[in-house]
């Protein structure tokens, strides 16, 4: 994200940014080694943020609340103009492309919720009909971690 510098007077530290975003100066620094904000450096080395990262902040924040992944968030805000706050119209642009993996997730969530059911009822996970089961580790083969599970 490399454009001109803001004016002095429109420019944050990272300590004013964390304070004005709720969001702690580790997340701030995490955010931009991923490439989610970006700040320049003044003549003693400091970061300084342009005004504007206060909304892509608030953005991140409401992405993460809503459980996105930050390589869903990162995409989502490369699509955005540089050197300028995010407009209501950009907002709507990125949660019309959210509502689409949101509805999967919230499908799977579902799916999920209701496979556990006749589970969490007996506690065996050993039913016949269980969906959780993996008799012989027959599904140690497609990978590691839960497969059933990630199928949901």
């Amino acid at each position: 994200m490399n454009k001109p510098p803001a004016p002095a007077q429109q420019q944050l530290s990272v300590g004013q940014l964390a304070a004005r975003s709720g969001v702690a100066v580790t997340a701030l620094h995490f955010y931009e080694s991923k490439g989610l904000i970006s700040s320049q450096r003044n003549a003693g080395n400091q970061r300084r943020y342009p005004r504007e990262m206060l909304r892509r902040v608030a953005l991140i924040k409401v992405a993460q609340r809503l459980g996105l992944p930050l390589a869903s968030i990162h995409a989502a805000l490369q699509a955005l103009p540089e050197g300028r706050t995010p407009t209501a119209t950009d907002w709507q642009k990125l949660s019309e492309q959210w509502r689409v993996e949101l509805d999967e997730r919230i499908r799977g969530l579902t799916q999920l919720r209701d496979q556990l059911t006749g589970c969490i009822g007996c506690g065996c996970l050993s039913m016949q009909a269980c969906p959780l089961r993996n008799w012989g580790d027959e599904l140690g083969s497609q990978g590691a971690g839960p497969q059933l599970l990630d199928q949901a």
